[in-house]
């Protein structure tokens, strides 16, 4: 099951060419997997409260295309396999007039304590990434 997000690119967001600076991709697509947490009845301020983080251990990413000034995009979270103690989202960015795919990634995260200490993923958290998957 996916989660849906949608950006506007600012000025801000592009380089002097105004195509999309290629790190700003990492940011829509962290600002996407806080969403599908939420879309999902979970929030991490409230998941960090109670001593559990989610850091990006692996990221891999292929840019397609560009992303210009003023581009309406999607970007799409889907989980991809859980463990006991880690998750892979696939994230999609898209271009929201022709759903071109613009930018793809593969994305781990770990589950850790607010020290960085690694610990087991929480268990609502496993069965909603597992079910998900099974979707």
């Amino acid at each position: 099951m996916e989660a849906d997000m949608v950006i506007r690119v600012y000025y801000e967001d592009t380089d002097a060419a105004g195509v999309v600076y290629h790190s700003n991709y990492l940011n829509f697509m962290e600002r996407a997997r806080t969403e599908f947490l939420r879309q999902k009845g979970y929030s991490v301020p409230e998941l960090a409260a109670n001593g559990s983080v989610f850091p990006v251990v692996r990221m891999e990413i292929d840019f397609r295309a560009p992303a210009r000034h003023d581009d309406l995009l999607r970007v799409i979270t889907t989980p991809e396999r859980v463990s006991g103690s880690s998750f892979v989202l696939r994230q999609q960015v898209l271009r929201d007039y022709d759903n071109m795919i613009l930018a793809e990634a593969q994305v781990t995260l770990a589950c850790v304590t607010p020290l960085l200490k690694a610990k087991r993923l929480p268990v609502a958290i496993r069965e909603m990434l597992a079910g998900e998957i099974g979707t």
